[in-house]
């Protein structure tokens, strides 16, 4: 192997899917000089076990979702090497990003690096919404950091003597190929928060949540400058507040 790709011999890309087949195969020719990518599926039923399969760098493991902190998590564990990066099955890594994590020096166990996300909506990049300025902990040492324990909205925990590093280029997230997907993302998200719900808000308490939950992307954040996608990731976020309070609501109620 050559030098420049050190690293990346150092390195476990790990995924969590279900039902990806739509999108992972980018994403897989995308880490084909990682030394090793982990799978950790939770019961495919469209191909993407056929997919994975061809790739000779990839591990494939499978069980039950555990909620997304928790499943990452197990994901994490299985993994040859302590160096990980943690990648979606709708993400890629340009070729800029490759020769940047290739040269990294991989010596300090405290250091995390954080990579700036390029959220695409049907092709095109969002950069306001909440969409822009998308940092997150992505390569990280496993024997010193981990996700949270979080069922949704999970993120790698940092401590007091973390290293945080940014990388230079962005990563590529190919968020939305179809507008369905939201709908299909709300159902799913407001399903898990309801399993593990603690607390219910009262109706005018649950509608003033999502009209804030509106307000706050499409004017706070500017979501008006991002035309017709913006109004649609607004939308979507007041229902995702809604469907997700609703549910528990009416679980509680019966």
């Amino acid at each position: 192997m050559s030098t420049v790709d050190n690293a990346l011999s150092q390195l476990s890309a790990v995924i969590i899917t279900k039902n990806a087949a739509d999108t992972i195969a980018r994403t897989l020719n995308s880490l084909e000089r990682f030394d090793e990518v982990v799978i950790y599926d939770n019961g495919s039923s469209d191909g993407t076990l056929e997919i994975v399969r061809g790739y000779p760098n990839v591990s494939l493991h499978q069980g039950e979702f555990l909620g997304f902190g928790p499943s990452k998590n197990h994901a994490v564990s299985l993994a040859r090497h302590d160096w990980v990066f943690s990648i979606d099955a709708d993400e890629v890594l340009p070729a800029a990003l490759l020769e940047e994590l290739a040269g990294l020096a991989l010596d300090e166990a405290r250091q995390a690096f954080f990579v700036n996300r390029t959220n695409l909506f049907m092709d095109k990049p969002v950069h306001h919404s909440g969409w822009g300025g998308d940092w997150l902990l992505r390569l990280f040492h496993r024997q010193v950091h981990r996700f949270t324990d979080a069922m949704v909205h999970e993120h790698v925990a940092t401590h007091a003597e973390t290293r945080q590093i940014k990388l230079k280029n962005a990563m590529l997230h190919y968020a939305v190929t179809d507008v369905a997907q939201f709908l299909n993302k709300i159902n799913r998200y407001s399903e898990i928060r309801k399993e593990n719900a603690k607390k219910s808000y009262p109706l005018p308490v649950i509608l003033l949540k999502a009209k804030w939950a509106f307000f706050r992307t499409y004017v706070l954040r500017r979501g008006f400058m991002d035309g017709w996608r913006g109004l649609v990731i607004a939308v979507s976020n007041a229902n995702g507040v809604f469907y997700k309070n609703i549910k528990i609501y009416a679980a509680k109620k019966q």
